[in-house]
């Protein structure tokens, strides 16, 4: 039986994708690792998981003490028969799920901020983008019985796709640093993207 390999040879522009992701290193706060791409998605994916981390002087405005302020993952997609929805042959796909104080979780308008923030991001860092989508959803998390002196919590889940236009593979570094600026956003550490105000509710 042929390998998937010999069916399928990696394109040299995923390649230097792949290559380009392989190398990205953890910033500040910020902590990156490599994991398991969807394999059912597209012929070839890579993918980059991260996660936010605040120092000891980080806190909630109750007071509380927090560690880990949001969690994320990003894959990028190739299929070289281009496929019309994703006007392109690259497909960034994105999750991010972090905690919010109760009061930012109940603002109105928060779906609508968290997908500028998104755009804000790739204008800040120059990314042209394709077919871009997502949908934000607040998830509230409510214990009883044995668990019920646990607080209830609100979070937010944003997840977006768009289609990178690369005049180079490596540009893909570009939009792996809007990711990042997007993931601490919304854990709601600074710097913010220019032009980008905070939601209440996190203080350092």
């Amino acid at each position: 039986m042929a390998s998937p390999s010999s069916l399928h040879p990696v394109p040299q522009s995923f390649s230097r994708v792949k290559n380009v992701l392989e190398g990205v290193a953890d910033v500040p706060h910020v902590s990156v690792s490599a994991i398991r791409a969807p394999s059912k998605l597209a012929p070839f994916a890579t993918a980059i998981g991260a996660e936010v981390h605040a120092d000891a002087s980080f806190q909630r405005v109750s007071g509380e003490e927090i560690d880990e302020l949001a969690t994320g993952r990003v894959v990028v997609l190739h299929d070289p028969a281009a496929p019309d929805e994703w006007q392109g042959d690259f497909r960034i796909v994105s999750y991010i799920r972090a905690e919010l104080e109760h009061d930012m979780g109940n603002e109105a308008m928060l779906g609508a901020v968290a997908w500028s923030w998104l755009t804000d991001a790739l204008d800040a860092h120059d990314c042209e983008v394709l077919a871009a989508g997502g949908t934000t959803t607040r998830v509230l998390s409510e214990s009883f019985g044995t668990l019920s002196a646990r607080p209830s919590t609100i979070d937010l889940e944003l997840r977006a796709s768009w289609t990178p236009v690369l005049a180079e593979p490596e540009d893909i570094t570009d939009h792996f640093d809007a990711w990042v600026d997007l993931l601490t956003t919304i854990a709601g550490l600074p710097p913010l993207p220019a032009g980008v105000t905070a939601l209440p509710g996190r203080r350092r």
